[in-house]
């Protein structure tokens, strides 16, 4: 686990869900408003998802906080996931919108703390990028969210020159 960056001016949100798995941990979100197909959908020695035509193709979920809507796919959540766990490419929690028995065992052998059921739309207050605890053995997620970049020149009155 990282250390949180320092967003100690940034408020925190709660979120309040039911725990699928117990444990604490807490890291940098990675969010995706799309399922994930566990069998053939990521490649679990890298960590990564591999789906073609998914918007997080390439993109490493290696001890990041996975918020997702859930699985889709064949029962291969559990021994793609369970495969990352032990290749350390595992995301550290998981925070997902629809229980199934896919990503409920694809949770329980990654052994990391999940949530699901939350009482607001994870994907609707979670970006990539925020700071997340997930506290599944007391069913509450805290995000910080991430410091955004300071106004672009446009917001600030500057002209940009013509090229």
């Amino acid at each position: 686990m990282s250390a949180a960056p320092d967003r100690s001016d940034s408020p925190v949100i709660v979120l309040r869900g039911r725990k699928v798995v117990g444990g604490v941990a807490e890291g940098e979100a990675l969010v995706t408003r799309q399922t994930i197909s566990g069998w053939g959908g990521v490649n679990a020695l890298q960590g990564t998802i591999i789906e073609a035509r998914h918007e997080l193709r390439g993109v490493s979920f290696k001890g990041k906080v996975l918020v997702c809507p859930g699985a889709k796919g064949s029962s291969g959540w559990s021994v793609a996931f369970h495969t990352a766990r032990l290749a350390g490419t595992a995301p550290i929690a998981m925070i997902f919108n629809e229980m199934t028995t896919k990503i409920a065992l694809g949770c329980v052998v990654m052994r990391v703390p999940s949530i699901t059921q939350l009482d607001r739309n994870p994907l609707d207050v979670i970006e990539t990028g925020d700071w997340v605890k997930v506290d599944a053995d007391r069913g509450i997620v805290e995000v910080r969210k991430k410091v955004r970049a300071a106004a672009s020149a446009s917001d600030s009155g500057v002209t940009a020159p013509r090229a």
